[in-house]
């Protein structure tokens, strides 16, 4: 910048006539791109701001969070799970609280609140997410056409079947009105990475599943299958996070699968298949992907019970992560309680999974080793926390108490 306006102070150029009229031109423009710059620069700045406050509330990484939790128990039985789900979610929602948001962090946080079996703890949950529509105004995310800013309404639906009040549903329908009226001219598909599978699709089986309306059923099969088509490798079972993932490989020379990033799709399977008629036509198609998803994501799980957030490459990301193994665990136990997976097959890995997330408890009611907000494996420390990563837990729990002996 500093030679542009060198040459402008220095132009041995004729400042009369013509040339001064270029000259004052270009010394306009040049200006003018400098003032352009530094907004851009003290607006991204004010924005890398907001975020770093905003990450704040979605999570941390202390370096110290006290001693791991002893006074829980592994044990698959309806009294152990409901323990865990409640030391858990209470930690979660005193801290969460005061700053609830219509964020996606915070939207996979409500769906696990929502989750919890009311044996654990009444309608605590619940109230506190009425609570939360009401503060938010049932406002969707800013973004019409991002799947992440749709996820809220996932919550704001199952508010709205237990207390039928049409304030907690209208934001949502004038919403998803919109976005299936849009006429998509994009190369791309609009759900274009693989966490789009579980934010925006079960938001339109619950509005259908409520109105009776199939057109909200018909847009997000059309929209699933697009995505998919896109990023599902057949040969391995599992999903690239998004496109720019096609051609990359682990140092191992695999490919690149992000535990969280298959994890959000097969969870968004099970949400998607528990929500839609028996009878739909391509119910089937769904079904199928989910299976061929259940077992290769078995076959990946550690010794030690979870999922590493590079899943072909355990020996670059040995450390263990919870949010994409929440996910995982909730398929699976969904799966088995719906009776689309063998139990015989899927009760072991089941079993597992569960003793080791529980193991990630710290004595506060922290659920550590979550992978901060990525689009990609990475590394962790066993102390962070996100509520997301709760959110998945909490569903992973509640699908787990439910095939739980008492």
């Amino acid at each position: 910048m500093n030679s542009s306006w060198n040459h402008i102070t220095q132009n041995p150029q004729d400042r009369s006539g013509r040339g001064a009229l270029r000259y004052r031109r270009r010394s306009l423009l040049l200006i003018s791109a400098a003032l352009s710059l530094y907004c851009c620069v003290s607006t991204a700045a004010q924005r890398s701001k907001d975020q770093g406050e905003f990450s704040r509330f979605v999570g941390d990484a202390p370096h110290r969070s006290g001693p791991y939790a002893k006074d829980l128990s592994p044990a698959l039985t309806r009294k152990a799970v409901s323990a865990a789900l409640a030391k858990v979610a209470d930690w979660q929602l005193k801290r969460a609280e005061p700053h609830f948001d219509n964020d996606w962090t915070f939207a996979v946080l409500y769906t696990g609140f929502m989750a919890v079996p009311e044996p654990v703890a009444g309608d605590k949950y619940k109230q506190a997410m009425r609570s939360m529509g009401d503060s938010l105004h049932w406002e969707m995310g800013p973004d019409e056409m991002d799947a992440n800013d749709l996820a809220v309404g996932q919550t704001y639906l199952a508010l709205y079947k237990l207390n039928k009040n049409p304030v907690m549903m209208q934001q949502v329908k004038d919403r998803l009105d919109r976005v299936k009226s849009h006429v998509q001219t994009e190369p791309q598909p609009l759900w274009w990475c693989s966490d789009a599978l579980f934010m925006a699709p079960s938001t339109f089986v619950e509005l259908s599943r409520i109105t009776g309306d199939k057109r909200y059923l018909d847009y997000m099969n059309d929209q699933w299958w697009k995505t998919s088509s896109l990023l599902y490798d057949s040969n391995h079972a599992l999903f690239f996070r998004d496109r720019r993932f096609l051609n990359r490989h682990e140092e191992n020379g695999e490919p690149v699968f992000w535990s969280r990033g298959n994890g959000w799709v097969f969870a968004g399977l099970a949400r998607v298949i528990e929500g839609m008629p028996r009878d739909y036509p391509s119910r089937q198609r769904y079904v199928t992907q989910f299976q061929q998803m259940a077992s290769s994501l078995a076959r990946l799980q550690r010794p030690n019970g979870l999922w590493t957030t590079g899943l072909m490459d355990a020996a670059s990301y040995p450390a263990d992560e919870t949010s994409g193994s929440s996910l995982i665990a909730y398929g699976l136990a969904y799966g088995v309680h719906s009776g689309v997976l063998d139990r015989a097959t899927y009760q072991p890995v089941i079993d597992l999974t569960w003793h080791a997330l529980v193991a990630h408890i710290f004595d506060d009611g922290r659920l550590g080793s979550i992978q901060k907000v990525a689009d990609s494996p990475g590394h962790l420390k066993p102390t962070s926390s996100y509520v997301y990563g709760i959110g998945a837990f909490l569903l992973a729990g509640s699908e787990i108490y439910a095939i739980s002996p008492e």
